[in-house]
């Protein structure tokens, strides 16, 4: 990495799987860590989580030098690769630990999601007002190990080929700048 800031970017946007996914492939990304955010249960566990009690979304760390990619781009891509229109859903996840979500680390980054989401709408990029959700981190929890680098070790798995694969198609042809060489 070069000799930016290093920052950490906390997001929910469904299913961490595809979210780690694509931001490992970033130019200045150093890790992603999937885990939960958002919710009130200390330390919980995958099965909690996706009951929809623990008031966790899926999310993921990521930390990025910003010499490399700002924020706002962490951000760029993230709005680009999940639906930001829908409540509590990403495709066929549904419940509330798959909302769209935005857990700001500083004041300056939720600043600067709120002119993104704003500049969006703007846009109209969708038939739909953007839902996702804009809170300070309070906490995050990192998932088991076995969701952990989950796409790159399940590649073959059916939901892998059908969920996370399309987003990284999206991922090589939007930011084919931003991607790490080899």
């Amino acid at each position: 990495m070069s000799s930016g800031e290093v920052q950490t970017a906390t997001l929910a946007g469904g299913c961490f799987w595809c979210l780690e996914a694509v931001f490992l492939e970033l130019r200045g990304v150093a890790t992603v860590v999937s885990g939960y955010s958002g919710g009130t249960v200390k330390n919980p566990s995958y099965r909690e989580v996706c009951t929809g009690s623990t008031g966790h979304a899926e999310a993921v760390q990521v930390t990025f030098d910003t010499a490399e990619i700002s924020f706002r781009e962490i951000l760029q891509v993230f709005f680009t690769i999940h639906d930001p229109t829908t409540p509590n859903r990403q495709g066929p996840d549904v419940g509330t630990q798959y909302r769209s979500a935005i857990f700001f680390h500083s004041d300056e980054q939720k600043t600067t999601a709120q002119e993104v989401i704003k500049e969006l709408q703007a846009a109209g990029l969708w038939d739909s007002p953007i839902v996702t959700e804009i809170s300070p981190l309070q906490e995050f929890y990192p998932a088991e190990e076995y969701h952990q680098n989950y796409f790159e070790r399940n590649r073959e798995q059916r939901y892998c080929q059908l969920v996370v694969e399309p987003k990284m198609a999206k991922l090589r042809k939007f930011f084919t700048d931003k991607l790490k060489k080899g």
